[in-house]
């Protein structure tokens, strides 16, 4: 059992192969109200009340927050660090929104292609998801109306805004309460992780309230956590043995409350357990490429166009057109676009 430290100072992980299965899992989980009508969710959510693609968004925010504390700690400046961020993140998704407004929105709308450039909603979603600084846009004029789940172009990137706001705050952490960073973001991971907790609480209350704000503040600071207190953690076969038998038997007793307690205080654990422990040819994976994000912005828009082309397709019929387009997609976008923007990295200043 050797600290945490002891496998994160070099790039051969498995975080790769982990974010690439949280999003096929997002895509899969999205099957469900895509084919079958808003209220639907895959069966892990309706037996405990968490989709798949819930559980996979958590594992992105406690892996951001892992690495990019990580980045955070390595760059030169805060200058850096946000460059590093805005190359990671932009250059790939300004592709993904082009692309739904130029190829998916124009073949798919109901209106006079001129009436549909010229339309505000057309503006108005270029505008917010190209920055996110505005928060984000889903619909298209005209553009799958008519779908059991009618109007989202692409619902995936409500997240990005939220991603992007945790940049932010650590880097305001780390700028401002430079001394103080570690007991703020302590802080921050009790506050979220707290506030999750008993914002769920409330839920089986009948209280509505909404959980977004806690929820990523605790799975991406407790990440940050996980990478500056390293040297204190240990990877342990027993203790992760422990953790899966406990979230087994809760899903197996049906006890949500019981599982989401005890998924929400032990997920970071895990994934960094599986992101570190697991070696052998599980690692060749890393030879591929990072396609994980360009699964995550592009999945949704091509699952609408599954379902406008192919009305009543079924779930499982939707998954396995969805899958390999959409990969053969986000194959394009790390190769053309990702890893080149990321050479990008080093071309800022350092203060």
């Amino acid at each position: 059992m050797q600290p945490l430290s002891a496998y994160s100072s070099g790039r051969d992980n498995n975080f790769n192969l982990i974010r690439v299965i949280a999003a096929t899992l997002v895509l899969y989980s999205h099957c469900f109200p895509l084919a079958l009508g808003k209220g639907s969710t895959d069966p892990l959510g309706a037996l405990i009340g968490r989709s798949l693609g819930e559980i996979a968004v958590d594992i992105f925010f406690i892996t951001s927050g892992f690495l990019v504390s990580q980045s955070l700690v390595h760059r030169p400046g805060i200058a850096s660090f946000m460059w590093a961020r805005v190359v990671r993140i932009f250059p790939a998704l300004i592709v993904a929104m082009l692309f739904c407004v130029f190829v998916v929105g124009l073949y798919f709308t109901s209106l006079p292609s001129s009436e549909y450039l010229a339309h505000q909603e057309v503006h108005t979603f270029l505008k917010k998801n190209l920055t996110l600084i505005w928060g984000d846009r889903y619909a298209l004029p005209g553009v799958f109306e008519q779908n059991i789940y009618p109007g989202a172009v692409n619902g995936s990137i409500w997240t990005l805004p939220w991603e992007l706001k945790m940049y932010i705050l650590l880097a305001l952490v780390a700028l401002i309460f430079r001394g103080y960073k570690h007991w703020l973001i302590i802080v921050i991971a009790l506050i979220g992780t707290l506030g999750y907790l008993i914002d769920h609480l409330a839920l089986f209350g009948g209280l509505e309230t909404d959980p977004n704000k806690p929820r990523f503040l605790a799975f991406f600071f407790v990440g940050s956590l996980f990478y500056l207190y390293r040297d204190y953690i240990h990877l342990s076969h027993r203790l992760m043995t422990a953790i899966t038998i406990a979230l087994l038997l809760s899903i197996f007793l049906q006890l949500s409350t019981l599982f989401f307690t005890v998924y929400t205080l032990t997920l970071a654990y895990a994934v960094l357990y599986l992101a570190y422990i697991p070696t052998g040819a599980i690692r060749k994976f890393n030879h591929l490429g990072d396609y994980s994000y360009g699964i995550y912005i592009y999945a949704f828009p091509i699952q609408q166009a599954s379902a406008a082309l192919l009305p009543g397709i079924g779930v499982y019929e939707m998954f396995a057109i969805a899958t390999p387009l959409t990969l053969l997609l986000a194959i394009a976008s790390w190769h053309l676009i990702e890893k080149p923007a990321l050479r990008l990295k080093n071309k800022t200043p350092t203060r």
